[in-house]
C-alpha cells in the first residue's frame, strides 16, 4: 500500500532493519507521531515462551512511573463500608447485585473491575462476560482485594496488566506522544523491566527475543534490548 506524505515523513531517517537504543527510539516515535490526536505510544514484546503450557504463562502488573495518560473508568464490587471507601476513592461504578445484573445485561461501561474478597461469588458468575474481555478481577494482580481505596489510585494512576497471548507476544500502551522524552522512557523501561522479572519457571533459552516500539499511526521502531534492562 502506498504511503501518504504524513506516512512517508514519519520514517524520514528510520532505518527498519535497525535496533536502536531506548532514547533515540523515543526520539523517533515522538517525531514520526503526527496525527492530529494524542497518539499512544506502545511496547510489543517477543518472548520465548508458549503460553500454552502451564510453567511458561506470563502475567502480572506493573505501575507504570508517569501513568498512562488514559483516563480509565473503574468499577467496584462492593458493599457496604467498602463501597462507601471505593465512591470516596473515585470509582466510577459501584455496587454488587445490581452492577451484576448490569454486566449480565451486556451494560458494561467501564475499563477495569475490582472486587473485594467477598463480592466474589457474584462476580464469580460472570466470568464468561468479565473473562474474554480481561476485565476478570484476580488477586494476584491486586484487583480482587479489601484496600479498594489503594486498588482504584493505582489503576486509575497508571497500572498496567500484561499478560502473554498465545503466541509469546505482549504488547500495552506506555504513555502519550506528548510525554517528555524521559517520562517515556521511564514508562517503557518500567514495563520491559516488569515483563522480564515475570520470567516463568519454563522458560528455556532466549527469554525476550524482540522488543519494539510504535505510536497508534507511526512506524514500528525495533530497541536495543541491552539499553532497556541497563
Amino acid at each position: 500500500m502506498a504511503l501518504g506524505k504524513r506516512g512517508k515523513k514519519a520514517r524520514e531517517g528510520l532505518d527498519r532493519n535497525a535496533f536502536y537504543k531506548v532514547d533515540t527510539a523515543v526520539d523517533l516515535i515522538k517525531r514520526g507521531a503526527t496525527a492530529k490526536f494524542d497518539e499512544t505510544v506502545e511496547v510489543a514484546m517477543n518472548l520465548g515462551v508458549d503460553p500454552r503450557q502451564a510453567d511458561q504463562n506470563v502475567r502480572g502488573v506493573v505501575q507504570l512511573p508517569h501513568g498512562t495518560g488514559k483516563s480509565l473508568r473503574v468499577a467496584v464490587f462492593a458493599k457496604g463500608d467498602k463501597a462507601k471507601l471505593a465512591k470516596e476513592a473515585g470509582a466510577d461504578l459501584v455496587g454488587a447485585e445490581d452492577l451484576a445484573e448490569q454486566v449480565q445485561a451486556g451494560k458494561i461501561d467501564f475499563d477495569k473491575c475490582i472486587a473485594t474478597p467477598d463480592m466474589m461469588a457474584i462476580v464469580g458468575r460472570l466470568g464468561k462476560v468479565l473473562g474474554p474481555r480481561g476485565l476478570m478481577p484476580n488477586p494476584k494482580l491486586g484487583t480482587v482485594t479489601n484496600d479498594v481505596a489503594q486498588a482504584i489510585k493505582a489503576t486509575k494512576g497508571g497500572q498496567v496488566e500484561f499478560r502473554a497471548e498465545k503466541t509469546g507476544l505482549i504488547h500495552a500502551g506506555v504513555g502519550k506522544a506528548s510525554f517528555s522524552k524521559d517520562a517515556l522512557i521511564d514508562n517503557v523501561k518500567a514495563f520491559v523491566g516488569a515483563v522480564a522479572r515475570a520470567r516463568p519457571s519454563g522458560a528455556k533459552g532466549s527469554y525476550i527475543k524482540k522488543v519494539s516500539l510504535s505510536s497508534t499511526m507511526g512506524p514500528g521502531v525495533k530497541l536495543e534490548i541491552a539499553s532497556l534492562l541497563g
